[in-house]
């Protein structure tokens, strides 16, 4: 079992900056691959982005991609998700999620994951 923990939300002014913290409980860190994904209000959950577990590839959504970062440190079993030049329509609940699954071509998926952390809300004002 896997218990995730996310922290770092908040609300911040367009244009700046948050780092997002998801920290894992358990001695398999370094076999899970990772995501972040984000629900807004009367939307779906959206795949944000994912490393994986062997090399740490990262694989961004279209909408992050250039702003937002996300990195691992297995010493710490914690994934991080740095959000720079964050827009209004970055408003949402950040989910942290963890999966066994070996394959990158499915991290974009929700059904991959299988463990989720309660969610962080960051708010974007314009």
């Amino acid at each position: 079992q896997v218990q995730l923990v996310e922290s770092g939300g908040g609300l911040v002014q367009a244009g700046g900056s948050l780092r997002l913290s998801c920290a894992a409980s358990g001695r398999t860190f370094s076999s899970l691959s990772m995501g972040w994904f984000r629900q807004a209000p009367g939307k779906e959950r959206e795949f944000v982005a994912a490393i994986s577990w062997s090399d740490s590839n990262t694989y961004y959504a279209d909408s992050v991609k250039g702003r937002f970062t996300i990195s691992r440190d297995n010493a710490k079993n914690t994934v991080y998700l740095q959000m720079n030049s964050l827009k209004p329509e970055d408003t949402a609940v950040y989910y942290c999620a963890a999966t066994y699954y070996r394959s990158s071509r499915n991290y974009h998926e929700r059904r991959t994951y299988d463990y989720w952390g309660q969610g962080t809300q960051v708010t974007v004002s314009s």
